[in-house]
């Protein structure tokens, strides 16, 4: 888990006293490093008793082709650019902006599969 309230730092270098303590609400949580595979989603409780989708692994992205509008569910073979992190290829890591090479050719993600659970993308020419 991470701290995601202010820094005790100022911009210039200088200390800020804090008036309140860390808060409960201010904490995130680990990211949720979506992999190729089976399946795998998790429910999380957010800020407001609302729900996020996480999804863990993924075997399949619904691609839709931009030049006549369809969109198929094909399956994710493996990360072949992502340019948030050179790394994020080497391990296959699905995250937004990723080229991924699937069944019909490369697309790339455009939604946030940590956030939203689904695995969206659009086929690249």
């Amino acid at each position: 888990m991470q701290w995601q309230g202010e820094s005790v730092r100022k911009v210039t270098g200088g200390r800020r006293r804090p008036a309140a303590m860390k808060r409960r609400a201010e904490i995130g949580l680990a990211p949720a490093d979506t992999h190729i595979g089976e399946d795998r989603r998790k429910i999380i409780r957010t800020f407001g008793g609302n729900d996020k989708v996480r999804a863990l692994r993924a075997a399949f992205a619904n691609v839709t082709n931009p030049k006549n509008g369809e969109t198929k569910k094909v399956k994710i073979e493996k990360v072949e650019k992502n340019d948030a992190n050179p790394n994020y290829v080497r391990r296959n890591l699905l995250t937004k902006g990723a080229v991924i090479k699937t069944e019909i050719g490369n697309a790339r993600i455009m939604s946030r599969p940590g956030q939203d659970g689904v695995i969206n993308a659009v086929l690249l020419e």
